[in-house]
C-alpha cells in the first residue's frame, strides 16, 4: 500500500510540474473565470425570479452559488495554498485538516458579510468601492499573512533538521545530554490550535469577490438574508475543493514519507517536507502579493 501511495505522489509531483511548464494553470484560471461569468448571470437572473417569489429560483441560486463556489477554487487560489502546503508539511490527521478548511471556507463568507454590511450601512459604500476595499487592501494583507506562514513552516522545518530526537522523543541537547524543552511531539500537540486559527484566519481575511457581488445585489433588492445563503453555498462549493486539495497533499505527505517508516531518517525527511513546503507557500504568496500591489 505505501508503494502504491509514493507512486501516486510521484505521479502527482510529475502531472503538476507538467502543467506548470506547458501553462496549464494559466488555461485552467481562464476556464474558471469563463465560468465563474456563467455562473454568475445565472445568480443575477435567479435573484430576479427569487424577488418575484419564485420558489424554485431561490434553490436556483443556492445552486449556482455552491456551482460558482467549485469552480472559483479550481483556479489558483491562497487557500489551496496554505491547506496544501500545510498538509505536506506536518502530519496532521485528514479529519482535522479538512474541518480546518471548511472552517477557512466559511469565514471567508462571514468576511465577506461584515464588509458589505458594514461597508453599505456605516460608510455608504457602493459595489465598486466595496470591492476595491477587497482586492486592494484585504487581498494583499491576506497574502502577506499566507507568505509569514511560509516563513514559519520554513523555520520550524530549520529548526527540526537540528534538533536529534532521542528514543523516548525529547530534544536532546548535543553539548550537555539534557533535555532543555518540550519534544516535537509536544510542540506539535501543544500548537494545533494556533495552527487552525492561523491557517483559518490567513485564508478567511480575503472575502471571496463573488460573495460581494451576491451580498451587494440581495441588499439592494431587498433580499439580504438569501444573499447571505447564497454566500454561505459558495464558501461549501470552495470548502470542497480545498479539502479536496488538503487530503492530496496528506495522501502525498504519506507516500513521500511511508517509505521510511521506521527508520532513523524519518524524522530529517519529515523536517524537508516542512522546510519544502514552507519555501512553495512563500513563493506562491510572495507571487500573489506582487500582483496583488
Amino acid at each position: 500500500m505505501r508503494r502504491i501511495i509514493a507512486l501516486a505522489a510521484l505521479a502527482t509531483l510529475l502531472a503538476m510540474a507538467a502543467l506548470w511548464w506547458t501553462g496549464g494553470f494559466n488555461a485552467l484560471a481562464h476556464w474558471a473565470a469563463g465560468q465563474q461569468r456563467g455562473f454568475q448571470n445565472s445568480i443575477a437572473s435567479g435573484l430576479r425570479a427569487t424577488r418575484g417569489g419564485d420558489v424554485a429560483a431561490f434553490w436556483t441560486v443556492l445552486l449556482a452559488s455552491f456551482a460558482y463556489g467549485v469552480v472559483h477554487a479550481a483556479g489558483p487560489g491562497h487557500g489551496k495554498i496554505v491547506i496544501g502546503g500545510y498538509g505536506l508539511a506536518r502530519e496532521v490527521p485528514m479529519l482535522r485538516l479538512s474541518l480546518i478548511a471548511l472552517a477557512a471556507s466559511l469565514g471567508q463568507a462571514v468576511t465577506a458579510a461584515a464588509v458589505v454590511y458594514a461597508g453599505i450601512m456605516l460608510l455608504g459604500l457602493g459595489r465598486e468601492a466595496l470591492v476595491g476595499v477587497t482586492e486592494d487592501i484585504m487581498a494583499p494583507a491576506s497574502y502577506g499573512a499566507i507568505a509569514l506562514i511560509g516563513l514559519w513552516l520554513i523555520w520550524r522545518g530549520l529548526r527540526h533538521a537540528r534538533q536529534e530526537t532521542a528514543p523516548s522523543g525529547e530534544a536532546i541537547c548535543n553539548h550537555c545530554g539534557h533535555a532543555h524543552g518540550p519534544s516535537v511531539a509536544q510542540v506539535q500537540q501543544a500548537g494545533n490550535l494556533r495552527d487552525a486559527l492561523l491557517l483559518i484566519g490567513g485564508i478567511a481575511m480575503r472575502p471571496c469577490t463573488g460573495a460581494l457581488f451576491v451580498l451587494v445585489i440581495t441588499w439592494h433588492m431587498g433580499i439580504g438574508g438569501v444573499g447571505v445563503l447564497g454566500a454561505f453555498a459558495m464558501a461549501f462549493g470552495t470548502g470542497l475543493v480545498t479539502i479536496a486539495t488538503g487530503l492530496a497533499a496528506t495522501g502525498l505527505r504519506a507516500g513521500l514519507l511511508g517509505g521510511l517508516a521506521g527508520s532513523p531518517r524519518l524524522a530529517q525527511a519529515a523536517a524537508v517536507a516542512e522546510l519544502t513546503a514552507g519555501l512553495v507557500v512563500v513563493t506562491l504568496a510572495s507571487g500573489l502579493l506582487m500582483r496583488a500591489l
